[in-house]
C-alpha cells in the first residue's frame, strides 16, 4: 500500500523549492503544468503529465518516492476539457479521477512508495466566517463531491515568514486543513522535501 502525500500551498510559497534535496535517481517528478523547476538540478521531469502518464509510470513501480507538481491543474485541464458540457455529472466524474488516482497508489503501489501531491491552495470560509487555507477545486459543485485533504494522512502547509523563510505547518492552528500523524513531526519543520521523506520512512519502518 504506497502512501499518498499532500503538499499545499501558495504560488510561490516553496512547493516546487522543496524538491531541491533530491538527487537524480531518488525521485520521479510529474510537471503537470510543464513548468521549469526552481532551481539548478537535472531530475527527471514528465511535463504535461496527465492521469494516464502517472498512473503508467507507477504501475513499473521503478522508484521509491514521486511528486506530481501542480497537482491541483490535473482537476483544472479535466473542468477546461469538459467545459462544453451540460449538466453535473462533469463534477462527479472529475472527482472520481483524482480519487481513483489516490486510490489506485493506495492500493497498487508497493509499501515504500510515496507520492507527493504539490498542490495550491484557496481560501474557504466555514459557517459563522471563520477564514481557512484549503487545498484548491474547482468550486462548490466539486467540493461537494471530493473533500481532497480528506484522502490523506499526511497534508503539509507551505508558509514563509517576514524574514524570508519558509517552512512547513504540520499541524492545523484552525486556519488551515494541515495535518500529520502523533509525534511524526514538530509543529514546523524545514522546507525539504527529502527530510520529509526520510522522517516518514522512520516512522512507517519504510525501506529508504
Amino acid at each position: 500500500m504506497g502512501i499518498p502525500v499532500l503538499i499545499m500551498g501558495e504560488s510561490g510559497s516553496g512547493k516546487s523549492t522543496s524538491l531541491r534535496n533530491f538527487n537524480p535517481g531518488e525521485i520521479g517528478i510529474f510537471n503537470v503544468a510543464s513548468k521549469p523547476l526552481p532551481f539548478r538540478k537535472n531530475l527527471p521531469v514528465a511535463n504535461s503529465a496527465g492521469y494516464q502518464t502517472i498512473v503508467k509510470t507507477l504501475a513499473v513501480h521503478n522508484l521509491k518516492r514521486y511528486a506530481i507538481d501542480d497537482s491541483q491543474y490535473l482537476i483544472a485541464f479535466d473542468f477546461f476539457d469538459k467545459a462544453t458540457e451540460k449538466g453535473y455529472d462533469k463534477f462527479t466524474e472529475m472527482a472520481l479521477r483524482f480519487y481513483n488516482l489516490i486510490r489506485f497508489i493506495q492500493q497498487n503501489t508497493p509499501d515504500d512508495c510515496i507520492v507527493y501531491f504539490l498542490h495550491h491552495v484557496e481560501v474557504s470560509y466555514d459557517a459563522v466566517g471563520n477564514r481557512r487555507l484549503k487545498a484548491k477545486t474547482i468550486g462548490k459543485m466539486l467540493d461537494e463531491k471530493l473533500t481532497v485533504e480528506g484522502l490523506f494522512s499526511i497534508v503539509l502547509l507551505c508558509q514563509s515568514d517576514a524574514s524570508g523563510r519558509h517552512y512547513f505547518q504540520t499541524q492545523s492552528n484552525g486556519n488551515s486543513t494541515a495535518k500529520s500523524p502523533m509525534d511524526m513531526f514538530p509543529a514546523e519543520i524545514d522546507n525539504d522535501l527529502k527530510a520529509v521523506d526520510t522522517t516518514i520512512r522512520d516512522y512507517y519502518g519504510l525501506q529508504k
